[in-house]
C-alpha cells in the first residue's frame, strides 16, 4: 500500500470526491422490473449508462476494490474530481454459477475469480484468459475420508464444488484454490495458465473443512525467504471437531506434490500446531462453532476475527441464555505449539446502544489526518469493522449497524496487560469453550514484552474485558455488511457495503463521525459486499436474478470493473 510521505494538510474533503454534509445516491440501481447496467459496454458518466436488453434485478453480492487508491466511482452529479470519462467493463458468469472469491495479482493485475465449479483467470479488462473446472462430481458430505480415497457407503449425488478459499502464493507463483468437495481439499494451480500442479487428498491433513458454505474458511500465508512458507487456516467445523481443527498452521512446501503439503507445522503425540474444539463443549452448547469473519497478519502475529456462541446469565436472572460474542484471536507466527493463543472480546457502543455482532472487517493504515485525530502514527494499523446491534442473532442480524475503528496497538496493549496479570498469578484462564475458564493463572517471574509468544503454561488465555471500538457512524435501516479502507491524500477513506446492495463512501475523521456519501445502489437483499484491492481499478460483483416465476428464477453473476480510478499516491 502506497501512502504520501508529505502531509497535505490543505486537502479538502471535496478533493476526495466527498461533498461535506451531503448524502447523495450517485449511481442508483433501477427500480424492480427495470433494466440494470449493460454488460461489456464501455461507459462514461452514469448518465450515459446503457440498458441491458433483458429484465434483471441486480443484487450487489460482492464489491471488490481493485485499487487501494480508488476514491471515486461513476458520477451522475457534478464530480469534484476531474470529469474525464472512466471505462466500465463487465464479465458475466454462467446462470446459477455464483462468484465466491476474488484475488488480484498485484504484480500483473490479473484477476483470479473463484466460482462454483470453476476458477477463472481474467485480464485487468475482464477478458477470460483461461478457466479451470473444479466440479461438479459425485460426493456426499458424510463421506470421510472422501470416496476418492476409499469406498463410501453413503449415497452419492452430483455435487457442486463451491470455492471456499482462494489465495495467491507469490513465492511459488501458484494459486491455492480450496473447495467444498471431498471435505475441503485444495488444488494448487500455476498462476500463468491454471495448470494443476498438485491436489493432495490422501491424508487427513489434506481435508481442511467439511463446511459446504462459501466463506467458511480463512487463510493467512506467512512467507519466509529461505524456508517453506506457512498457511494459517481457520474454519468452522460444523459439529465435526474430531475431523477438523478450528485453527491450525500448515506447511506450504515448495513442491506442490510433496507428501508434506498442508501437514501441521508441528505434530507429536501431545502437541500440535492446532486447536480443536473439545467434544465436551457441545454438551453445553450443542450448536457451538467458531465463525471466522476476517483474517490478517501484522508484525509478529496472525489475527482472526470471529463470532462465537456462549451462555450468559442476563442481569437479574439465574438462568442462562445463548448469545454471540465477537472476539479477536491472536497467535504468534512462530508459535508451533499455539501457546500464544489469546482471545479478546470486541464490540462498539454509541449513544447507549451496543453493537456486538461482527459483520465484516478490514485492516488499513491510519493516514496522517485520522492518525492525528486518534493520536497515532500514520503508519499504525487500524481495524475498520462493521457490527450489527445486539448479541442474540447471528443469521438474522438486526438492521441497526455501526462502522467502528480499532487501533490494533491498543488491542495488543490490552493483551499484554492480561498476560502480565496472569503471569503474576491473577485471575483464571477464562476460556469457557476450551474448558479452561476456571483454571487459575500460575505465577512466573519473567518479562512480558510486546512480542511475548507464551509458554506451556497459562495458555490458551482469554481476556475478560471487552475492547471497545471508536464509532464512526451508524445505520438504522440498511444494515452494513462489509467494509474496505485505505489512505488517499493522507485521508482515511472507507467504502461500506449494505444489505440492500448500496455502497457508501466515508471520509473517516475520527470519534466525531465520518462524512458519508452513497455511491452505488442495487435493488434486492444480497448476502453482503466483499472487498479486495489492487491498483487503478474498482470492481463490483453482482448477482442478477431474472423476473420469472419463483420456481424458474435464475441467478446470473456479474463482475463489473471501473478502470482508470485515481490512486492514492498523489
Amino acid at each position: 500500500m502506497q501512502m504520501s510521505t508529505t502531509p497535505q494538510i490543505h486537502t479538502k474533503p471535496s478533493d476526495l470526491g466527498i461533498q461535506v454534509g451531503e448524502t447523495a445516491l450517485l449511481s442508483p440501481g433501477p427500480p424492480r422490473g427495470r433494466p440494470c447496467l449493460s454488460a461489456a459496454v464501455p461507459l462514461g458518466p452514469a448518465s450515459a449508462m446503457k440498458a441491458m436488453p433483458w429484465n434483471w434485478t441486480c443484487l450487489l453480492s460482492h464489491l471488490l476494490m481493485v485499487g487501494m487508491g480508488s476514491s471515486t466511482l461513476l458520477t451522475r452529479q457534478p464530480a469534484p474530481l476531474s470529469q474525464k470519462q472512466r471505462s466500465f467493463v463487465t464479465f458475466r458468469g454462467e446462470p446459477t454459477e455464483g462468484f465466491n472469491h476474488l484475488v488480484v495479482d498485484e504484480r500483473t493485475g490479473h484477476i483470479y475469480l473463484g466460482a462454483v465449479n470453476r476458477i477463472y483467470k481474467l485480464s485487468s479488462d475482464l477478458k477470460v484468459l483461461v478457466t479451470h473446472e473444479t466440479g461438479p462430481d459425485e460426493d456426499n458430505p458424510k463421506c470421510y475420508p472422501p470416496r476418492i480415497v476409499q469406498t463410501c457407503n453413503e449415497p452419492l449425488t452430483t455435487t457442486n464444488n463451491v470455492n471456499k478459499m482462494l489465495l495467491i502464493d507469490y513465492k511459488e507463483n501458484r494459486l491455492i484454490a480450496c473447495g467444498s468437495l471431498y471435505q475441503g481439499i485444495c488444488k494448487l494451480l500455476r498462476l500463468e495458465d491454471l495448470f494443476k500442479l498438485g491436489e493432495p487428498y490422501h491424508k487427513k491433513e489434506h481435508y481442511l473443512s467439511g463446511v459446504n458454505e462459501s466463506g467458511s474458511v480463512f487463510g493467512v500465508i506467512v512467507s519466509y525467504s529461505n524456508l517453506d512458507d506457512k498457511l494459517f487456516i481457520a474454519t468452522a467445523v460444523d459439529g465435526k471437531p474430531e475431523y477438523f481443527p478450528t485453527i491450525s498452521s500448515r506447511k506450504l512446501t515448495k513442491n506442490s506434490e510433496a507428501d508434506g503439503m498442508f501437514a501441521y507445522v508441528f505434530h507429536d503425540e501431545f502437541v500440535a500446531s492446532m486447536i480443536k474444539i473439545p467434544s465436551d463443549t457441545f454438551t453445553i452448547i450443542p450448536d457451538f462453532d467458531i465463525y471466522y469473519v476476517y483474517g490478517f497478519s501484522s508484525g509478529n502475529f496472525v489475527y482472526f476475527l470471529t463470532l462465537q456462541p456462549e451462555m450468559v446469565s442476563p442481569p437479574g436472572s439465574t438462568t442462562k441464555e445463548q448469545v454471540y460474542t465477537s472476539k479477536l484471536v491472536r497467535l504468534c507466527k512462530e508459535d508451533t505449539a499455539f501457546n500464544s493463543y489469546v482471545e479478546v472480546p470486541i464490540g462498539c457502543e454509541r449513544s447507549g446502544v451496543e453493537y456486538r455482532l461482527l459483520q465484516a472487517a478490514y485492516l488499513s493504515k491510519a493516514g496522517a489526518m485520522l492518525g492525528r485525530t486518534l493520536g497515532v502514527h500514520p503508519d499504525d494499523d487500524l481495524l475498520f469493522t462493521v457490527f450489527s446491534k445486539g448479541q442474540k442473532r447471528k443469521m438474522k442480524s438486526l438492521d441497526e449497524s455501526a462502522l467502528c475503528i480499532f487501533i490494533l496497538k491498543q488491542i495488543n496493549d490490552r493483551i499484554k496487560e492480561r498476560l502480565q496479570s496472569c503471569y503474576r498469578g491473577e485471575g483464571t484462564l477464562d476460556l469457557a469453550w476450551l474448558k479452561v475458564k476456571d483454571i487459575p493463572c500460575s505465577s512466573a517471574l519473567l518479562t512480558i514484552d510486546d512480542n511475548f509468544c507464551g509458554l506451556d503454561m497459562n495458555a490458551p488465555l482469554g481476556v475478560s474485558d471487552m475492547v471497545r471500538g471508536i464509532p464512526v457512524f451508524t445505520e438504522d435501516r440498511d444494515r452494513m455488511t462489509s467494509v474496505i479502507a485505505y489512505v488517499y491524500k493522507n485521508h482515511s477513506l472507507a467504502f461500506v457495503g449494505t444489505k440492500s446492495g448500496k455502497l457508501k463512501k466515508t471520509l473517516s475523521t475520527g470519534p466525531q463521525g465520518g462524512i458519508t456519501q452513497e455511491r452505488i445502489g442495487m435493488e434486492g437483499d444480497p448476502p453482503g459486499v466483499n472487498i479486495a484491492s489492487q491498483e487503478q481499478m474498482l470492481c463490483v460483483c453482482l448477482q442478477c436474478s431474472s423476473h420469472k416465476a419463483v420456481s424458474d428464477q435464475r441467478v446470473q453473476p456479474l463482475l463489473c470493473c471501473f478502470l482508470n480510478v485515481p490512486g492514492n499516491s498523489s
